[in-house]
């Protein structure tokens, strides 16, 4: 089968996300959550996904691997969605805590979201560590944790590929 016919396939899939926010400002309550609202808005205009779950957590790996593991052992979540902790300073920790529940990478996704990060803010891109990866048969996507970031990773990148990505794990 060719490429376009599983595309065809695969928008007939529902698919599931869950959406974990790392972020101590968020979860002490010191800054308010845009990334939920913007993903819904996002999610709207695209046929057959839906958010199922939301969970804020502090930069904490013990935290964020149980939240995680729960979303992946749940059976409403076909991909997660991990947003902050991509950086490099002591607290971005999501990126560490997720490489060791992947099975396989999909480095593509890391390459380009730097790469679009270039295009629109120069070499600050490089500070990134985004990574997408397959775990217990479902997606793990890490974005960045500003509402911007965010919302170029899910609208230039995840939106357009999760269902051809989920079709792929499940049916091919």
């Amino acid at each position: 089968m060719s490429y376009k016919h599983h595309r065809e396939e695969a928008e007939k899939i529902h698919v599931n996300i869950c959406l974990l926010i790392t972020s101590d400002s968020i979860a002490k309550g010191m800054k308010r959550d845009e990334i939920t609202p913007l993903f819904k808005q996002l999610i709207s205009k695209v046929k057959g996904i839906e958010l199922r779950s939301t969970k804020v957590v502090p930069n904490d790996p013990g935290l964020i691997a149980k939240t995680l593991s729960a979303f992946l052992n749940s059976a409403f979540c076909d991909s997660v969605i991990i947003t902050g902790g991509t950086g490099i300073s002591r607290r971005d920790i999501s990126v560490d805590v997720v490489k060791e529940l992947c099975s396989k990478e999909l480095p593509g996704y890391g390459e380009l979201l730097r790469y679009l990060t270039y295009i629109k803010h120069g070499t600050i891109a490089i500070a990134s560590r985004a990574l997408a990866c397959v775990s217990h048969d479902k997606l793990i996507f890490t974005t960045p944790g500003s509402p911007d970031a965010f919302k170029l990773a899910v609208s230039e990148l995840i939106l357009p590929e999760i269902k051809h990505l989920i079709y792929m794990l499940r049916y091919q």
